[in-house]
């Protein structure tokens, strides 16, 4: 049952079950994205982060595509030349809103990725904390062969994911990596067949609607800050979070589901 759907015409958001999903929805144009696209996707962002009714969030596209990346007809003017300040205001004021979102946002984000996953579109799969993938996935940063550098945060998020020397090769070279090779180098979670992937995705995202709320935060907040600290400070600051999640209601609710072998009802507090 959805508890709420909003729809504008290029991007739609729905919560059901705890679920948040952001339907990137230009299939026309393999969902590639506009200035008003990535507006409203920041901004849902922005919200999801303190609606308690929204635990994990679906990135997907409509149609056969996940995201061909920008779509040059928005972001280039027929009439006139850019400014190198403009070009660079683009991506640094608008484009990069999304990533800047996500950074803030300690709630399970997954990109659910079936068809085309290229360039920026490919950087909006990375910059989330999973990726499930349908066989029909195919993924290329794909910048170096029409003279670009990675705009989006490739450069940043693809070596995280598959590491330096494997990043290196698919950013250099522009190759299209299928959904099992993602697979096996580590760039995906999971990959399902096409037929039924929705429902995949939706099983998929909700063994993390289902954990402790603020538990869940905390650990995605700790994994990602104990990645960029020593060791002593990340331990410390684990200390910490585990000092407020044993007292919590959910943390109580946890424990007592366990004993009594039953499913939990978390509150969020």
């Amino acid at each position: 049952m959805t508890d709420l759907a909003t729809t504008t015409s290029d991007l739609l958001w729905d919560v059901a079950d705890g679920i948040g999903t952001i339907t990137l929805n230009r299939p026309h144009r393999k969902n590639a994205f506009t200035f008003e696209m990535i507006d409203a996707w920041a901004a849902r962002l922005r919200d999801a982060r303190t609606d308690d009714s929204v635990r994990v969030i679906v990135v997907t596209g409509a149609g056969d595509a996940f995201c061909s990346g920008v779509d040059l007809e928005h972001f280039v003017p027929k009439d006139r030349t850019l400014t190198v300040l403009e070009r660079r205001e683009q991506l640094v004021e608008r484009v990069h809103r999304v990533a800047l979102a996500l950074e803030d946002l300690d709630k399970p984000v997954i990109a659910a990725v079936r068809g085309v996953a290229v360039g920026a579109g490919l950087d909006m799969a990375l910059m989330c904390d999973m990726r499930i993938a349908a066989e029909s996935a195919r993924m290329a940063e794909g910048y170096v062969k029409v003279g670009l550098v990675p705009g989006d945060g490739g450069c940043y998020w693809l070596p995280r994911v598959v590491g330096l020397p494997k990043a290196l090769e698919l950013l250099l070279s522009g190759d299209t990596v299928d959904a099992r090779e993602a697979l096996r180098i580590g760039m995906v979670n999971k990959v399902v067949p096409d037929e039924g992937f929705t429902d995949a995705v939706r099983g998929f995202a909700a063994r993390f609607a289902s954990a402790p709320p603020v538990t869940a935060r905390l650990i995605k907040r700790a994994t990602y800050q104990s990645a960029r600290s020593d060791l002593r400070t990340a331990l410390d600051l684990i200390g910490s979070h585990m000092a407020v999640v044993t007292q919590t209601e959910d943390t109580a609710e946890a424990l007592a589901a366990f004993v009594e072998r039953r499913p939990a009802q978390y509150k969020g507090r």
